[in-house]
């Protein structure tokens, strides 16, 4: 198992994406002193008496009424208790171990004034593969992921459940079957845990990476299907593309070129051919999918500094002892991610939709209708397409940019949210649908190349066809299509695609 030494404040994307993936964490020695010598200036912030919001004060509306010293302790307690208050569906397992890996780094950099042993408890939880049950709705992503990381937060506390191995344990008993022992929470300790982006950060992360996976995918269908229509490369001429200037269009029409290469269909229509042009869904490949690929970098480059930044409230300057109030729990920046990453998803979708309606029909593609042998008595991929246009639908209406919207909360305290919460919650659903989406692409297209018999495509796409074949059979007579489908989607999903193809496609990091 890959082990993940997590500098805070200096981790990568790949890091984050192995971290994901199920690598095991690890916190940097280093990061121990600035944990200790936050929790100290908290000590002696509080030693001087004054009022400072979050250690001897209420929260939010209530952050007028001062907390005695003898109250403190609770005061934390409830805090964590009360708001967790979230709903819905638990969190994906894979995506909670996210979230807790980057509230480590947040508070390992010794801004949030959180003592040594409580996140020593937290990254014990990680190594042990104690992930707390974290239900997935109820954060607007402003004043921190409040609710989310309060069933996180509880959790170390005692109080909720958590999974080990994939059974709901209460969290006491899990936390005792593993050695560990609850945390007493100190001042300004449960709001330094629950107040933060991490959950909509991870969620946006976790799209990051499908979308990433999704796109390289979405480069091979769409080779394949320019094969399958007999189209031409000559919409990916460098030529075209430096002309322009946009990174993304270029090098994934170097791609497009690079996966078309040496390929004797293509050669067997590249003089006298009738076409003058190929409609945009080929001869466009490299704007619609450079385009969504410089759009994923920008993301990413947003979500890698919101991932090593502190977004808790407020933070601790130990140097000038001083506690500063400000709003960096405010998710913005990831809302506005999470909405480019749903665009890029829902574009990817669209257009590779727009080449399996274009081979299933005689007309555009000059396949055999419906890419069977036998149209009328068989509907070969009548109905797949269908399927396709179904999720394309449902994948561009969740694309409407959630970061719009805005619902005042905690009595007009907290009047403007960034909803990117859900806003990034959506992106997994979104990038399920276009598994399925790119899946039914390349069943479409393996058939439609295999109608040029005894012509082969180039080397790297005749490696996808032998994948998809090794299981699925090519479709002479209609039969049960959901298991065709299934499998088909299942390659995409866990990468096999991408794995079948020896060649190196673009990357976000």
């Amino acid at each position: 198992m890959t082990q993940i030494v997590l500098t805070p404040g200096a981790a990568t994307l790949a890091d984050w994406r192995a971290i994901h993936g199920g690598a095991d964490v690890v916190l940097h020695e280093d990061a121990w002193g600035a944990i200790a010598a936050s929790a100290a200036a908290v000590a002696r912030i509080l030693a001087k008496g004054d009022a400072v919001y979050g250690i001897n004060t209420g929260f939010g509306k209530l952050a007028s009424v001062r907390i005695a010293d003898e109250d403190l302790a609770a005061l934390q307690r409830n805090i964590v208790l009360s708001h967790a208050a979230g709903t819905g569906a638990p969190s994906p397992v894979p995506l909670v171990r996210l979230m807790m890996a980057l509230k480590l780094a947040s508070l390992a950099q010794g801004a949030s004034g959180v003592q040594v042993a409580t996140v020593r408890l937290l990254a014990d939880m990680l190594a042990r593969g104690l992930v707390p049950v974290v239900p997935c709705q109820g954060s607007v992503g402003a004043s921190g992921d409040l609710a989310p990381l309060s069933h996180m937060t509880a959790t170390m506390l005692g109080v909720g459940e958590i999974f080990v191995d994939g059974i709901a344990v209460p969290a006491a008993q899990a936390l005792a079957d593993h050695g560990l022992t609850p945390v007493a929470l100190g001042p300004k300790e449960g709001l330094a845990l629950l107040n933060g982006t991490q959950f909509s950060t991870a969620n946006a992360l976790a799209g990051l990476f499908a979308a990433e996976r999704l796109l390289a995918t979405g480069l091979v269908t769409g080779a394949l299907s320019t094969e399958a229509a007999r189209g031409t490369d000559t919409p990916f001429d460098h030529r075209i593309h430096a002309l322009r200037g946009h990174g993304g269009q270029i090098e994934t029409a170097a791609t497009l070129r690079a996966l078309m290469a040496g390929s004797a269909i293509r050669a067997s229509h590249a003089v006298d051919d009738p076409r003058v042009q190929d409609p945009y869904c080929l001869r466009c490949q490299p704007q619609v999918m450079g385009a969504a690929l410089d759009v994923l970098r920008q993301a990413a480059r947003t979500l890698e500094i919101e991932a090593n930044g502190v977004t808790d409230n407020p933070l601790i300057f130990p140097d000038a002892d001083e506690a500063l109030s400000g709003g960096n729990f405010h998710a913005e920046p990831v809302a506005f991610a999470a909405d480019m990453i749903a665009l890029a998803l829902a574009e990817i979708g669209s257009l590779s939709e727009r080449r399996l309606a274009m081979l299933v029909d005689p007309a555009l593609s000059g396949l055999p209708a419906f890419l069977t042998p036998l149209p009328g008595l068989h509907s070969g991929f009548m109905i797949p397409q269908v399927t396709a246009a179904a999720l394309v639908s449902e994948n561009k209406q969740r694309a409407a940019p959630c970061s719009v919207d805005s619902i005042p909360t905690s009595a007009n305290q907290e009047d403007h949210v960034s909803m990117a919460a859900h806003g990034a919650r959506r992106l997994l659903d979104m990038a399920g649908n276009l598994d399925a989406i790119l899946g039914l692409e390349l069943l479409a297209a393996v058939q439609g190349i295999e109608f040029h018999a005894p012509l082969r495509s180039s080397d790297e796409l005749e490696a996808v066809r032998a994948m998809l074949r090794g299981v699925v059979p090519a479709l002479v007579e209609d039969r049960h299509f959901a298991p065709d489908i299934a499998v088909a989607r299942g390659m995409v999903e866990r990468g096999a695609v991408l794995a079948a193809c020896p060649l190196q496609l673009p990357v976000l990091g």
